[in-house]
């Protein structure tokens, strides 16, 4: 009976691992691995990019003056870089053969709603998949369908740098995120206008770790990289500020001083209603003004209130 057992087992756990070979066997994969699954399947073949400048001149001068032009003439470091314009878009003899026209042959194209999306990216991924890209996958954008080429234009000089789709990264940015622009121009805001500040100084466009596309894996770590005086730690930590700067500022722009949400002395009090001090900003019954709040509310007394090392800070007084 145990020998019965033993020998389903034995045949259970080689069709499981046949399964498994199969599945990615380079024969299964190939679509995955070629540079164009498309045109690769049709036997399309590279021929060069001498041809693909006889048809395509304006493209060609323009491409010429980039960066990535002249990596692929005079540095190309890469099989994928020799082949200049066929690196990326695929082989052509197809698309030569058929007199050229847009979306002829299997070459990838690059326009907007051409070609899924990931398959625009995996073109891109081929040279740029690790670093600052390591987390792409699963990310935001790339789960919003938004390719390599919404934010970056490789054929042209657009931008001095990173070859970004408009003029600067924050036009970039604002292509999509317009509430955030519409934060950056409250009274109270980021330095981004005044160019001392980017997206990029906080968010890793291509995802990250940490929430929010941060660079870092908490919002606190990335806001005390520049904030050091915030760091800590404090013989005496006020919870919501450990917990997350989140709590009580708002990052982008706010109409309240300080990047805050919500003025004090209500902002304390959204916490500390009816502890120690009255819940409202004046004495309830109207005859005289509860001192206790007048001018900046709270933090008039308790200053501060980001943490003290004070042996008498337990009310963060000094």
């Amino acid at each position: 009976m145990g020998g019965c057992r033993r020998d389903l087992l034995l045949a259970v756990f080689a069709v499981a691992l046949i399964s498994i070979v199969v599945t990615y066997t380079p024969a299964a994969q190939g679509a995955t691995a070629s540079t164009n699954s498309g045109a690769a399947a049709s036997g399309a073949t590279y021929v060069g990019s001498d041809i693909c400048q006889g048809c395509h001149q304006e493209q060609a001068a323009k491409f010429a003056k980039t960066k990535m032009a002249k990596v692929f003439a005079s540095a190309a470091r890469t099989p994928a870089e020799k082949q200049g314009c066929e690196g990326c878009h695929g082989p052509g003899s197809k698309h030569v053969e058929a007199g050229g026209g847009k979306g002829v042959g299997g070459l990838v194209s690059f326009r907007k709603g051409a070609e899924a999306a990931k398959q625009q990216t995996a073109v891109c991924q081929k040279c740029h998949e690790k670093g600052q890209r390591l987390y792409w996958e699963g990310g935001p954008h790339e789960g919003a369908g938004v390719t390599c080429t919404n934010c970056h234009k490789v054929m042209e000089n657009v931008s001095e740098k990173r070859n970004f789709a408009k003029e600067t990264e924050l036009e970039t940015c604002f292509q999509c995120h317009a509430l955030k622009k519409a934060q950056l121009q409250r009274s109270s805001h980021m330095p981004v206008r005044e160019g001392k500040l980017v997206c990029t100084s906080c968010h890793n466009p291509h995802n990250s770790q940490g929430p929010r596309q941060l660079k870092q894996n908490t919002i606190n770590e990335n806001c005390v990289s520049c904030h050091t005086e915030r760091r800590g730690p404090f013989l005496w930590e006020h919870p919501p500020v450990v917990e997350n700067c989140g709590n009580c500022h708002t990052p982008h722009g706010s109409t309240n001083p300080f990047l805050l949400k919500v003025r004090v002395p209500r902002l304390c009090q959204e916490c500390h209603n009816y502890s120690r001090h009255p819940s409202q900003p004046y004495d309830p019954s109207g005859s005289t003004a509860n001192t206790r709040v007048l001018g900046r509310g709270c933090v008039q007394c308790h200053p501060q209130i980001h943490g003290s090392n004070h042996p008498s800070g337990s009310m963060f007084h000094r």
